[in-house]
């Protein structure tokens, strides 16, 4: 009988699915690698395509590059058996508790930063309800995610790892804060070119959004949901910004919508919260059903 090949990884030859009567990337790239060493094999040009670093990154890839950080998150999510998710977007520079407002420039944002910290403990308090919660189903349903950073980001995160559960860290790319934070569940811990594709991953399984005090990053995330929800492109969850003086003051929905520039109604596609219990309620109430 002739021997079988061509399988996937991790599947038996004898799975249907997986098996083809081709070699497999992963066997041709083994092959590649055991090539003799001269001037030929040695060129740009002999690489495998999809293993060639410089060809990969080039402008013209761009499409190729969009679909793989959008392939690459997906498959590891579902493989995972997660189906919906928490947001927690907020500020980078919001101290632990006790920590050291180490982004302030001046005295004021010192003492801002520094009575900014209870949302800190406001996000870790909130995730771990959220993965109390999340523990009832396997962890499939109302899986935190982050950023991944810093902050808020990080309370979140460590909500979880508080409770034994797994959690989410979508990071970016920057000039500073890309190191993702030490609560990442290192299997779920992701790393993006494209913002456009990182938002998409926030929002593909996204059961409820907390948005707490945070800066122009967490202001784009947030109009960002709003707006998908408003134009009927993102079905209406739970929108929750921690800290009513906060965001009163950061955004006057009051004001748009004497203005004309929004619908009426549209600012109840907010609720005001204060405290992890308040918006864990709002959610519950949600999904009661």
């Amino acid at each position: 009988m002739a021997p079988q090949r061509g399988h996937r990884d991790g599947m038996e030859p004898t799975d249907q699915a997986g098996w083809t009567p081709l070699p497999h990337s992963d066997e041709d790239l083994k092959r590649a690698r055991s090539v003799p060493d001269t001037p030929q094999t040695r060129a740009a040009t002999y690489r495998l395509a999809w293993n060639d670093e410089d060809f990969m990154t080039q402008r013209a890839l761009r499409p190729v590059r969009l679909q793989l950080e959008l392939l690459k998150t997906e498959m590891v999510l579902a493989e995972r058996g997660i189906r919906s998710t928490v947001i927690l977007f907020g500020g980078a520079r919001i101290p632990e508790p006790g920590g050291e407002a180490w982004a302030a420039k001046n005295e004021t944002q010192k003492k801002n930063l520094l009575e900014n910290s209870r949302y800190y403990a406001e996000a870790r308090n909130f995730a771990q309800l959220c993965s109390q919660h999340s523990a009832m189903s396997y962890y499939r349903e109302f899986v935190v995610v982050t950023g991944g950073g810093p902050g808020v980001m990080e309370a979140g995160n460590r909500g979880a790892a508080d409770c034994g559960a797994p959690s989410i860290g979508l990071n970016i790319v920057l000039p500073h804060e890309q190191a993702p934070n030490r609560y990442v569940t290192p299997e779920l811990c992701f790393n993006f070119h494209y913002f456009a594709i990182r938002k998409m991953h926030f929002m593909m399984r996204a059961k409820a959004v907390a948005v707490f005090p945070g800066g122009f990053g967490t202001m784009d995330e947030l109009f960002e949901t709003l707006t998908l929800i408003q134009t009927g492109r993102m079905e209406h969850v739970p929108v929750l910004l921690f800290g009513r003086a906060f965001w009163k003051r950061a955004i006057d929905l009051d004001f748009l919508s004497e203005q004309g520039t929004i619908s009426p109604g549209d600012e109840r596609l907010i609720s005001f919260v204060d405290t992890a219990e308040e918006a864990w309620k709002i959610i519950a109430d949600f999904y009661e059903d």
